[in-house]
């Protein structure tokens, strides 16, 4: 009795209290429980444009980590943000909010490529912005403090997690949520605009 007393409360205390039961889930719990601030990064969008997060204070950013050649998730990926788009209020984008587009393979995603998959779902540059982050340590940061990874594998590509971010008009990252709940996602923006 007391190996499975000792085990469950192992347990309880290795999911958070039976909450999170991957790395991936207790990183998107660590963020609810507690907003992340986030480094101060310059970007670059598809225009050539330079700007930072902060530049964003008082909205609602909506982030997704891609790179541009990818043919599996990053295109899921983008036509979900072309659904959010679609879904959202029009008037919300006037004040309230941005999607934002990042790429992690700034070596090879340039302007022209960020525009072209932009193109693609139709981002417009304004509502829906692409960017990458030419400084590879800022780069490094800017990932680790979302929780993205990204392995080269070796053959041009990357293998990665995906998901859905949300800074609140702090400028924190408040949620993270897989990118199969696109609902529960776009309901989080609803309830803050």
């Amino acid at each position: 009795m007391l190996v499975v007393t000792a085990g469950v409360a192992a347990l309880w205390w290795g999911t958070d209290g039976f909450r999170a039961y991957t790395s991936e889930s207790a990183r998107r719990l660590a963020v609810l429980q507690a907003p992340r601030a986030l480094p101060g990064v310059r970007l670059q969008d598809q225009d050539g444009q330079v700007f930072a997060l902060g530049d964003y204070q008082g909205r609602l950013v909506a982030i997704e980590f891609i790179y541009t050649r990818c043919e599996t998730i990053c295109r899921s990926l983008g036509m979900l943000f072309q659904q959010l788009h679609d879904r959202l209020p029009q008037t919300a984008f006037e004040q309230d909010v941005v999607l934002l587009s990042i790429s992690f393979d700034s070596q090879r995603d340039d302007a022209r490529a960020l525009k072209r998959y932009g193109e693609t779902y139709g981002a417009d540059g304004r509502e829906w912005r692409l960017a990458r982050v030419p400084d590879p340590r800022a780069l490094e940061r800017l990932m680790a403090s979302f929780g993205v990874v990204a392995i080269d594998d070796g053959l041009g590509g990357f293998e990665h997690n995906a998901a859905l971010h949300l800074l609140d008009r702090d400028g924190r990252l408040v949620l993270i949520e897989d990118y199969d709940e696109l609902e529960r996602f776009e309901m989080a923006i609803q309830e803050r605009l």
